[in-house]
């Protein structure tokens, strides 16, 4: 069944809320788990993104979205001489991919205190967006949900503890994945919940033992 967003579609700068609106979003969401501005930014184009991406502003609108814009900002066309006043250095070049959907991104990210993140995400039309990997690790959430990235060591107990802990501060999960790299090695847990997750419980999560990052995406209203 059709919702409302999917008839009207978002309140965006055009021209195009695949090429345009997601691709703000794939930026944004970008800077938001990388936790700071970024200082520099390697992104690369695929499939139709790479063909069409730069009649249809997706470079640009890319920019806007590492720069904290969202898709309805006036400033999106304007991104490369606002990333040039802010300091952010970008390059572009073209995604070779195996199985990725058409309109694909693929950022590499670094702040100012040498923070770095990669993350893969596709625009899948009407404005929306699913990340597909995260620092070389497959993952599938989309940002409709508030949403937890947490790095932990790959040790019993560790989901248990990072779910009791919303629990307690009466947050639903609305989805939940968990991948590691090797038993015993890195694993990562993308949580979406219904409700905001307060600082106060990503502090306390981000203090219990074996958790080695906390990152939290907090949806559009």
């Amino acid at each position: 069944m059709l919702d409302i967003f999917d008839i009207l579609g978002p309140v965006m700068v055009g021209p195009s809320s695949s090429h345009t609106a997601g691709a703000v979003r794939i930026g944004r969401m970008a800077r938001v788990l990388l936790g700071d501005a970024p200082v520099e930014a390697r992104i690369g184009l695929f499939g139709s993104f790479a063909e069409t991406g730069q009649g249809h502003g997706t470079d640009r609108a890319l920019v806007a979205g590492l720069l904290g814009m969202k898709p309805d900002d006036l400033e999106i066309p304007h991104s490369f001489s606002l990333a040039e006043e802010r300091g952010l250095r970008f390059s572009f070049y073209t995604a070779n991919l195996r199985e990725a959907h058409p309109n694909t991104a693929v950022l590499e990210v670094r702040d100012a205190a040498g923070r770095t993140l990669t993350l893969q995400a596709a625009s899948t039309g009407g404005g929306r967006i699913r990340v597909d990997r995260l620092n070389g690790v497959d993952v599938s959430f989309t940002g409709m949900f508030n949403t937890l990235v947490v790095q932990h060591q790959d040790i019993a107990g560790k989901v248990a503890d990072v779910t009791r802990a919303l629990s307690s501060a009466k947050i639903n999960i609305a989805n939940m994945s968990v991948c590691r790299d090797r038993r015993g090695g890195d694993a990562l847990m993308v949580i979406e919940t219904d409700q905001k997750v307060p600082p106060v419980v990503r502090v306390l999560i981000g203090e219990l033992r074996g958790i080695r990052s906390l990152t939290y995406y907090e949806k559009e209203e």
